[in-house]
């Protein structure tokens, strides 16, 4: 959390932007906008409602332009495969207007009814209004045990910070998002970009509901997958670490030819035979063989970043002024 700000705005005459990445989310789409219409009544803002549809392979696309025929609010952006969450919220973030851009789940594990708050903190000066995840009991605790260490280990190795049990539901300043667009890499990992680009923040604690409906896209390989994009995007510890690593498995080999030489000079020993010379070689090799998944780990990026492929493709937007 960073210093309470000395300005504040009003939210009369803005605009919200909602931004709904969605994927497979056909059977929660009543009860999405149910609550959406019902957190937003009170505010006292034009509503913007911007849907990616991520690829989906149910009917959530046609359900969507069919409630955008009578909803104005609507806007709907589909890409042309599915190119992953992070993809999405670009999309969805780049094609918003409002004065104020918060990203929701479409699950409703971010519960539309704390934006309220988030707006009353972004009138005092705050620029991003993220929410702190209090209780996560909704999760599995495998999950709630990886998330937890991996907050702790990006933390530890990375110089921008993620606050502990955040995730993109946050509310954002116009300037926060026009900050988002300057950054144009393809690896993307939302989180450590909202930490990066600064601003003034302040977190809002809140219970994790369950899943309205439907069931998760995520599996724990992506999750693991997302885990090292995240890392590997915000730190180059994983690559000096193996300096380290190297320089002391040369004191070890050399100790250890050390150890042989005096035994053989002072005892009489002959040299260690071939299981001790095994192990030596194969300890080597196994080190070598995870140096090089480590390099091979940000030279993938780098191939990725260096080809400027688009993060992603729109096939049909709908409800926008140029469509």
């Amino acid at each position: 959390m960073t210093p309470p700000p000395t300005s504040t705005r009003s939210r009369a005459g803005r605009t919200l932007s909602l931004v709904i990445p969605m994927h497979n989310e056909a059977a929660g789409l009543d009860l999405l906008f149910q609550r959406i219409d019902a957190a937003a009544a009170p505010l006292g803002v034009t509503l913007e409602i911007v849907c990616v549809d991520d690829g989906s392979r149910d009917d959530t696309y046609a359900r969507l332009v069919a409630r955008a025929a009578g909803d104005p609010r609507l806007r709907l952006v589909a890409l042309t495969r599915n190119f992953g969450k992070e993809a999405a919220l670009t999309a969805g973030i780049e094609a918003a207007t409002g004065d104020m851009v918060v990203p929701l789940d479409a699950d409703l594990q971010d519960p539309p009814e704390l934006i309220g708050e988030f707006i009353s903190l972004w009138e005092q000066g705050y620029d991003v209004v993220y929410g702190v995840r209090a209780d996560r009991a909704s999760d599995t605790p495998m999950k709630r045990f990886s998330a937890g260490a991996f907050y702790r280990l990006f933390n530890r190795l990375s110089d921008y910070p993620i606050p502990e049990s955040t995730g993109d539901f946050r509310l954002m300043d116009r300037a926060v998002v026009t900050a988002l667009a300057r950054l144009p890499e393809r690896n993307r990992f939302m989180k450590g970009l909202f930490a990066w680009v600064g601003f003034r923040q302040v977190g809002v604690p809140y219970v994790r509901p369950a899943r309205a409906a439907g069931a998760t896209s995520w599996r724990y390989f992506g999750l693991i997958r997302f885990a090292v994009d995240g890392l590997t995007a915000f730190t180059t510890v994983p690559l000096k670490v193996w300096t380290g690593v190297g320089v002391l498995a040369a004191f070890l080999a050399l100790g250890f030819a050390a150890v042989i030489v005096t035994q053989v000079l002072v005892g009489g020993r002959s040299v260690p035979g071939y299981a001790s010379l095994m192990v030596v070689i194969l300890f080597g090799f196994a080190l070598q063989m995870i140096a090089l998944g480590v390099l091979g780990e940000y030279i993938g990026r780098m191939y990725q970043e260096v080809k400027g492929r688009p993060i992603y493709l729109v096939r049909e937007r709908v409800g926008f002024d140029d469509t």
